[in-house]
């Protein structure tokens, strides 16, 4: 015989009713630029979103748009998110399959407008059922290991920020290439001298290389010890992707070239890659990045999960993610390390790279409401 806590919370399910969608502009600047081979970021430029209910319970997401792999901004993100907000009002916030159904179609090339709202769908799901997101899911671990990421400098200066950070106790370093791959080596090699050979290091191209230049970079650094390299060529180029993956002795992993679940099937079709870079907000939510590590999974394939420049609210939001997936092996959640201001209270934690989830329902995260305050309401 079901209990009177779930039948309580039965009851409330059923009459759950979104009434009100708040939408703020939420930008965070960093501490120093963000460069990668095709651009460079100086803010997090956001969007923060609460779906509030009829019964009190709340939901919060985060929409962070990075327009040199996305293509979105700010601007086009918060123009999505008025039309989205238009049509969830008077909803169930809980059929989040049916509600991301019906958004598709309002929504044109904006899919960390759509991740907000998706993360605070799940975040209420969570409140509701009295459970931490990830176990919701179906996962058990909540502490995991992160990376952290050197953006592309000068040699000197990208050596004692990878120095830095394997003296933090930091076990893995995502490094930023794909410029010329001589230059690319020799960075690569002065990391891998100041760190030692226990240190874990993956690379990330951001398509930087041509076909020819992946194969000789990718072959030279085969000593250095590099786990993976992700996006090496043009996202577009899928056949360019094969072939750089064929000719490698450096693991492949999509990310650019993978969006939603149709990107996942083609890669997996074409041979593409080893692995993949899931994230939250190319993917357009929590719904769709399981469903990607879920098509990997069919093909016996291990995936990551990355990020943008994220606040601890999407990031927190990506763990549940990790957490709750068997084959997402890999973590790179670590967007808002170089944010100047930290607005989001509780969430997850990091500590020379392991990160710890909350056991709180839902995201297990709030905004400060002192922040929220200071925000622009669209």
């Amino acid at each position: 015989m079901p209990s009177k806590a779930l039948e309580d919370a039965r009851a409330a399910a059923k009459k759950l009713k979104i009434t009100d969608i708040e939408i703020f502009l939420f930008d965070i600047p960093l501490a120093s630029p963000f460069r990668i081979a095709i651009g460079e970021m100086k803010a997090a430029n956001d969007l923060l979103v609460r779906i509030r209910t009829d019964q009190g319970v709340i939901g919060l997401g985060e929409a962070c748009p990075f327009p040199p792999i996305t293509g979105e901004t700010q601007a086009t993100n918060a123009a999505a998110a008025r039309s989205i907000r238009d049509l969830l009002i008077g909803k169930d916030p809980l059929a989040i399959d049916g509600l991301l159904r019906e958004i598709g179609p309002l929504v044109h090339s904006n899919p960390s407008a759509v991740a907000a709202f998706d993360m605070a769908l799940h975040d209420i799901l969570g409140k509701v059922a009295g459970l931490p997101l990830f176990r919701l899911l179906g996962g058990t671990k909540n502490v995991f290991e992160t990376d952290i990421t050197t953006s592309l400098d000068t040699l000197e200066n990208m050596t004692a920020e990878s120095k830095k950070y394997a003296d933090m106790g930091y076990k893995t370093l995502k490094v930023k290439v794909g410029l010329e791959p001589d230059e690319d080596f020799a960075r690569l090699s002065a990391i891998r001298a100041a760190v030692g050979p226990k240190v874990a290091i993956r690379i990330d191209a951001n398509q930087g290389w041509t076909v020819p230049q992946a194969v000789y970079a990718l072959r030279k650094m085969e000593p250095l010890g590099i786990e993976f390299c992700e996006q090496p060529v043009l996202a577009s180029d899928t056949a360019g992707l094969r072939s750089v993956r064929s000719l490698s002795p450096i693991a492949i992993m999509a990310d650019e070239a993978l969006f939603g679940p149709a990107d996942a099937i083609k890669l997996i079709r074409a041979e593409a890659c080893d692995t993949f870079n899931i994230k939250v907000m190319k993917a357009g939510g929590l719904l769709n990045s399981i469903r990607i590590a879920h098509i990997a999974d069919a093909a016996n394939m291990r995936c990551m999960v990355g990020c943008m420049l994220e606040s601890k609210l999407a990031l927190t939001a990506a763990a549940h993610v990790v957490a709750s997936q068997a084959n997402i092996v890999y973590a790179d959640l670590d967007g808002n390390s170089e944010h100047v201001e930290d607005p989001i209270v509780d969430g997850m934690t990091v500590k020379a790279g392991t990160l710890t989830l909350p056991e709180k329902p839902g995201l297990g995260c709030d905004v400060d409401p002192a922040f929220v305050k200071k925000l622009q309401k669209i």
